[in-house]
């Protein structure tokens, strides 16, 4: 339990900061979803818009910490191919 008021202060802005990149993880999560599904669906054209739509919201939440770069690199790519078999099918 924090006790001095930086400590009570910090706590707090911890806990709607957490709130905050909670719900910005959520969002992310709801694009690639959306993706996914598109894939799944077989419609190359609209997993195509979806990813190029998911693109950048999933970029911007690498620059705010929200997910390592990597993972998000590596989400891309796995979308990437799997909307490129899309086509070739």
């Amino acid at each position: 339990m924090a006790n001095t008021p930086q400590a009570k202060k910090r706590a707090r802005q911890n806990e709607k900061n957490r709130k905050h990149n909670a719900s910005l993880r959520s969002m992310t999560r709801t694009y690639m979803k959306r993706v996914q599904a598109k894939i799944d669906a077989g419609n190359y054209e609209e997993a195509q818009a979806a990813f190029k739509e998911a693109q950048p919201i999933m970029d911007s939440m690498v620059n705010k910490g929200i997910f390592a770069k990597n993972k998000v690199a590596r989400l891309k790519s796995r979308m990437s191919t799997k909307i490129k078999a899309l086509k070739s099918a």
